[in-house]
């Protein structure tokens, strides 16, 4: 397969561009290195792939319709489209920085592919498209009528654009929603990365709440796997959450990195913020049926790697 991977220097890009390279596929990877958070880190994501004979990358902005059209007018039998602008509370503070790398990046790639004949798309959703709920598991054919950040408002509206363009111009597409991905490389503002680091320094953490939220935390690897098998099978128009199917409170998540850690977190509580949900969940069977995913790693072994991978890299 000759594969394209958008955000590619990103946490689960450069995992996936690497999976797909030991697969023996042919990987062009693309990323803006959008400011969000640091480019050094982005392009210590990428050192892996990029020592590969059948990985290149190219710096690219998507949201710029002629860049677009040039990169996917190369001849794609995948387009992986991983890249935009994650996370939930930024979201509120910049949401046209989400609407034009999120919305308008992807209608960009939409219009290029229609244009070019690319015709196999697998785009990364979220889970936050379900809002704000406490009843679970979350199924696809669920209502995401009514999200609660500018962050899942974009990719939202993103999975209508991979529809219409489905219908009319048979582009197929795979929409895959992720549930609380964690892992190695991990970004810098998502929860377990900040909790670990602070931590180890004998840092306060915040706790936002009292520890009653519930996350369905699914580990890099069988994200990566989902998304293979949906590379590889995409056909029609489906969205299929990708899961760990399972629910951890916030409060056992920090009761689980202090054991592993061999320390007590100093908490400080703080309200929950605008935009955050209580719970996500993930029903699965869809992803048993079309791709034949079901996640691998628990909740425990998946933060021993991430705290071994901390360990390795990040402590000075």
């Amino acid at each position: 397969m000759k594969a394209l991977v958008t955000g590619a220097a990103g946490f689960i890009g450069s995992h996936l561009s690497e999976a797909l390279l030991v697969k023996g596929h042919s990987v062009t990877g693309a990323d803006s290195f959008d400011p969000y958070y640091s480019r050094e880190i982005k392009e210590k994501n990428l050192r892996k792939s990029l020592g590969e004979p059948a990985f290149h990358f190219v710096e690219v902005d998507l949201a710029e319709p002629a860049a677009a059209s040039a990169l996917i007018s190369q001849g794609w039998d995948c387009v992986i489209h991983l890249a935009g602008r994650g996370g939930v509370r930024r979201s509120i503070e910049e949401p046209a920085a989400y609407v034009r790398n999120n919305y308008m990046a992807t209608f960009n790639i939409l219009e290029s592919m229609k244009d070019s004949g690319v015709d196999k798309l697998v785009f990364a959703s979220t889970s936050s498209v379900y809002g704000n709920r406490r009843n679970g598991p979350f199924n696809e054919s669920d209502s995401t009528d009514w999200p609660v950040s500018p962050y899942s408002a974009t990719k939202k509206g993103c999975e209508v654009l991979c529809h219409t363009y489905h219908h009319l111009y048979g582009i197929n597409s795979y929409v895959l929603r992720f549930f609380t991905v964690f892992g190695p490389r991990q970004r810098p503002d998502m929860a377990i990365h900040k909790f670990v680091d602070a931590i180890v320094r004998r840092e306060p953490i915040e706790r936002f709440g009292d520890g009653t939220t519930v996350r369905d935390y699914t580990y890099v690897d069988d994200i990566v796997a989902g998304v293979i098998r949906a590379a590889e099978r995409v056909e029609g128009y489906e969205i299929i959450n990708i899961g760990g199917a399972q629910k951890t409170t916030l409060n056992r998540l920090i009761s689980i990195l202090e054991e592993q850690l061999g320390e007590a977190a100093v908490i400080v509580e703080k309200p929950i913020p605008a935009g955050d949900v209580m719970q996500t969940f993930a029903d699965t069977g869809k992803a048993k049926r079309l791709l034949d995913f079901s996640a691998k790693v628990s909740i425990e072994d998946g933060l021993k790697a991430f705290i071994q991978w901390y360990r390795e890299e990040q402590i000075p």
